[in-house]
């Protein structure tokens, strides 16, 4: 297929994860990271580009502060691979909101004025308050996120959600404790709650597939996931 992608978060455990999915894969072409700082990764189809704050991103037009290169370089995708997130431990209601919607819509929004043809898939999580009137704030934000891009007239929008994911093999930006607890309760869960986990080969494999086949479904829980990634 040629696919050209456009990734964040790959300087995280997901997002790496899902990077060395589509740097393995023939259907992939070229991916464009897209992050605070270097992956870390080095590759034939890995290109780089470093924003220090996505909420600056100007590729609509704007002739204050739109940077005509940054425009070209963002032009001709198939599609975004939305990873970039943060753990709501520790944070208010507004400074999470500023990271999990404000963040991803308006580089959503950014991308969508420049490829209107393109698939749009965000890693959200399991128990996503679709609502968003719950009582959980991450779920609702979450859910609030998931909608405001389902707005967006991108070809498609998925939101992914995840379950206890396995990390691939070669990967680098995994924090300690998780390389320890991954060993540990990777198998236990399999083997007791088999519906629950799941393979960031997995995840990256479903991305791909939601760009070149399609799914039905635009909110993807952790069974949709693993149907699509074997598609």
């Amino acid at each position: 297929m040629n696919l050209k992608v456009i990734l964040t978060g790959a300087t995280g455990m997901v997002g790496e994860g899902v990077l060395l999915e589509c740097l393995a894969n023939p259907a992939v072409q070229q991916v464009l990271s897209v992050s605070r700082r270097s992956c870390g990764h080095q590759h034939p189809k890995l290109k780089e580009c470093i924003i220090p704050d996505f909420l600056q991103l100007d590729l609509a037009g704007n002739p204050n502060t739109e940077d005509p290169s940054l425009r070209t370089q963002f032009t001709g995708y198939d599609a975004c691979f939305y990873c970039a997130g943060i753990s709501s431990i520790g944070l208010n209601e507004a400074d999470y909101t500023r990271i999990t919607f404000d963040t991803p819509l308006h580089f959503a929004q950014q991308l969508v004025s420049l490829n209107p043809g393109m698939t749009f898939d965000q890693i959200s999580g399991a128990h996503t308050d679709s609502t968003e009137k719950g009582k959980v704030m991450w779920a609702r934000v979450k859910g609030r996120a998931e909608n405001a891009l389902l707005q967006l007239p991108f070809k498609q929008v998925y939101n992914f959600r995840p379950g206890f994911m396995r990390p691939t093999p070669g990967q680098v930006n995994i924090k300690p404790a998780f390389k320890v607890l991954g060993k540990i309760l990777y198998p236990v869960f399999r083997l007791l709650m088999p519906g629950q986990v799941m393979t960031l080969s997995e995840v990256g494999q479903a991305m791909i597939n939601s760009v070149t086949k399609g799914y039905p479904k635009q909110i993807l829980e952790i069974k949709d996931i693993k149907t699509l990634a074997k598609l």
